[in-house]
């Protein structure tokens, strides 16, 4: 089972933007952070490219793969090559909207078959070593949040899942787009405090809505540990923070311009392979937010890194628009 110190801290997955590029720099901010791969597949992972689909850097280290999927043999199979490649746990999805996963009974429409769920999760743990984990909602549609929650965390809990990570609001899986599910629902924080209450034994972290490292101080002290999903990509500066406030550990970097210098190595080697710039300055549109000259830093980044060719020296020339404003700042 995990500890409540491997989960204190984690930036969810999330479609088109925890890839590989992302990860690994968001890694440089932070050395104690728990990172997610996007959701990947069964299907995928057994039958596609696996090197692209599934590969990351030495460097990402504690990774989580995130797996979606309703059979419990599939789950299996696609674990074992997942623990293969190297992942530090297995995750499986009972979370996610869309429409398309709906149609391929997994994501959040689980919720409603907690028991196939409890089996999925045994099939996983049969196969691996590695913690397996579950990440779900607190119910769906007309669902009862007290009942399903319970029922969910009873099937995973007799299966031997190693932790539960609790998106705090229910999935509404008919009129509501998977954008709206993000935010329209209203978060329930309480109905997850109460079921940690209820289950002290479970490694349980809570996820939903919460914006700053402070704000997952507070969580800390009803729960285990803290998923941040839109809030850490889109300032990705607050990790800086996760060590030395949740762990007493400086920080890897000393600030977001120093991250950068470090991240030039990997840019510079995924360029060589013929990658192009735009796929991963895509991850640091957010850096410097509220800063002078992060605008210009977001429009350079935004105009230039698509071009044909662009590499080092279009990052660096972004880059210079802030640490002028901060030479400035500095020197009056």
């Amino acid at each position: 089972m995990l500890s409540a110190s491997d989960i204190r801290l984690s930036v969810a997955p999330m479609m088109d933007w925890t890839d590989r590029h992302c990860r690994h720099f968001h890694r440089l901010l932070s050395r104690r952070t728990r990172l997610y791969t996007e959701m990947v597949t069964t299907g995928a992972v057994l039958h596609g490219p696996r090197e692209r689909l599934l590969g990351f850097s030495p460097e990402e280290h504690p990774i989580a793969v995130q797996l979606g999927g309703s059979d419990p043999r599939e789950l299996a199979e696609a674990a074992r090559i997942c623990v293969d490649f190297g992942y530090d746990e297995v995750n499986l999805n009972v979370g996610c909207p869309s429409d398309r996963v709906q149609d391929g009974r997994f994501g959040a429409c689980l919720m409603r078959e907690p028991s196939l769920v409890g089996d999925c999760v045994a099939a996983m743990k049969a196969a691996v070593a590695v913690p397996v984990t579950v990440k779900c909602r607190i119910g769906v549609d007309e669902q009862d949040p007290e009942a399903a929650l319970d029922a969910m965390a009873d099937a995973v809990v007799a299966a031997g899942a190693d932790a539960l990570i609790v998106h705090a609001r229910k999935a509404w899986l008919q009129g509501l787009s998977p954008k709206e599910n993000r935010d329209v629902p209203p978060l329930d924080y309480g109905r997850v405090h109460r079921l940690k209450a209820a289950r002290p034994d479970l490694p349980i972290a809570i996820n939903g809505g919460i914006r700053t490292i402070e704000e997952a101080q507070e969580q800390l002290s009803r729960v285990d540990g803290v998923m941040m999903g839109r809030a850490a990509y889109q300032d990705p500066e607050q990790l800086l923070l996760v060590d030395s406030l949740l762990f007493g550990e400086p920080a890897p970097v000393a600030d977001a311009f120093e991250a950068l210098q470090v991240f030039e190595p990997y840019v510079a080697a995924r360029l060589a392979e013929g990658v192009r710039l735009q796929a991963m300055a895509r991850h640091l549109l957010g850096l410097f937010a509220g800063r002078p000259g992060a605008r210009a830093f977001r429009r350079h980044l935004a105009v230039e890194a698509p071009k044909p060719g662009a590499g080092l020296e279009t990052l660096r020339a972004a880059v210079a628009h802030v640490a002028r404003e901060d030479a400035i700042e500095k020197a009056a």
